[in-house]
């Protein structure tokens, strides 16, 4: 019931007393009535559970373009020097990603934390900028931004359905987002593409970006194997000259796609009525995160993040992805891609199913521990001060070993990463933290971590496989 306040100069009279001395008594009453119609397993939560993930959540896709799909991304064939494959930073042994915080690209050597920066005159020149991601359930519909800078989005700016960094240069067909970014790992001269001297595909990206991918799909109509299978898959392949970069990158999406969807973790059957398929801990852990300690704001939906962007002031490291002419190895995350200050030290909120067996965390990997990502949300300014370099997970190179590090000497630059943050300090105690990372392990689908069809023994190219 509303009380309307009364006017300055109107005397109360003795009923609109007595209803203003009740008010606190029916609050009350209320309050006792809500709390007693809730199941103690259904906690009073700050925000409202997700709906359960199912199939409809996701693009369709081919079975044949997918079959495709899994023998191009691991196949070196698509890189420069024939050495390294999506597959080799996004690794099935490693739940799709490499377990590193910076990757190692072309010139690298082994896999994993086990992967060294190579050796001889074919060594990496530099650590690629960003930790590679998981790849899971990025075949939903609801991601319409991909990398941590977001800047492969679904957009019609150029007439070709994305906005990229090949801008109008990117060709027209690309089905999803998915094979859009397919198309830029490729590009990049740390991670596959390698020195302009090395070979004609990074000679061609130093040139333009897209004098790269007809020299891609010439080397796969050379192989007899994918011919057939590009034919058997696309209705618009008849023979080995309509095969285009953009059915490959295709076949590669819907692979993507198809291959990695978590969908069922412990979460997922507390959410269909499964009370007791979360713990006490993990319950506990499940009433922060949508209650005090604020995890939802963000991390919300049914993959658990908003696909916004957020500044939390991680520690910089490593090379940094700078822009044109930026004389500093720094990263300033979207505003890369924007041009918007405001957009400075922002990157995209991570999904966080299957987050405990894809660290180390942070756009960067400047977490190698669940609990450290943690509490440095809970703080940022506090956990940026404290931060020491024994969180990094990278292959030692003595030529990288001041410059892995080098930003921390400028200080200003530190103070404007300060200066941006997105995040309230929340106060939690240490149980209350681990209750969190408990339930953030109630979020893994412990059957999806290996893929659905794992990785090939062999492909088409005959290169060895990682």
């Amino acid at each position: 019931m509303l009380v309307k306040p009364l006017p300055d100069n109107t005397i109360a009279k003795p009923w609109d007393t007595r209803l203003n001395l009740l008010k606190p008594l029916y609050a009350f009453l209320i309050a006792t009535l809500l709390v007693s119609l809730v199941s103690p397993d259904q906690p009073v939560l700050a925000a409202e559970l997700p709906e359960a993930v199912s199939e409809e959540d996701f693009h369709p896709f081919d079975k044949e373009k997918a079959a495709l799909g899994r023998l191009l991304f691991y196949d070196p064939i698509l890189s420069g020097n024939r050495n390294i494959s999506c597959g080799t930073c996004h690794n099935h042994d490693l739940a799709s990603a490499d377990g590193l915080s910076l990757g190692v690209g072309e010139g690298g050597s082994g896999l994993g934390p086990l992967r060294t920066t190579g050796s001889g005159r074919g060594r990496i020149s530099r650590r690629v900028p960003r930790n590679a991601p998981a790849l899971f359930n990025l075949g939903a519909r609801e991601f319409n931004a991909l990398f941590h800078d977001g800047r492969v989005a679904v957009d019609d700016i150029y007439g070709n359905g994305f906005n990229t960094p090949a801008e109008e240069w990117l060709p027209d067909g690309l089905t999803t987002v998915l094979a859009a970014q397919a198309m830029f790992p490729l590009t990049s001269e740390v991670e596959m593409a390698g020195d302009p001297e090395e070979n004609e595909i990074a000679g061609a990206s130093n040139d333009r970006i897209d004098g790269v991918w007809p020299i891609i799909a010439g080397r796969i109509r050379t192989i007899p194997a994918y011919v057939e299978m590009f034919k058997a898959a696309f209705e618009d392949v008849d023979g080995l000259a309509d095969i285009t970069i953009v059915h490959i990158a295709n076949a590669i999406g819907d692979f993507i796609n198809s291959e990695w969807r978590a969908l069922d973790s412990p979460f997922d059957h507390f959410l269909a009525g499964d009370t007791g398929a979360l713990d006490a801990q993990q319950k506990a852990g499940l009433e922060l995160f949508f209650g005090t300690a604020g995890c939802a704001g963000c991390h919300s939906g049914k993959f658990f993040t908003d696909h916004e962007f957020h500044a939390l002031a991680l520690p910089q490291i490593g090379p940094g992805r700078t822009r044109q002419f930026d004389p500093f190895a720094r990263d300033r995350g979207r505003i890369n891609k924007s041009n918007r200050i405001e957009d400075a030290y922002r990157f995209r909120t991570p999904s966080l199913r299957n987050v405990t067996d894809t660290g180390p965390y942070g756009h960067n990997g400047t977490y190698a521990s669940l609990e450290g990502i943690v509490r440095h949300h809970l703080d940022p300014l506090l956990a940026l001060k404290n931060w020491d370099r024994t969180q990094v997970v990278l292959p030692k190179d003595e030529r990288f070993e001041r410059s892995d590090f080098i930003i921390f000497e400028d200080l200003r630059e530190t103070a404007r990463l300060a200066r941006n943050v997105d995040i309230q300090p929340v106060k939690l105690e240490d149980r209350d933290i681990r209750a969190l990372v408990a339930f953030l392990g109630a979020l893994t689908d412990q059957n999806s971590l290996r893929g659905k069809t794992g990785k090939p023994q062999s492909v088409p190219s005959s290169l060895p496989v990682d």
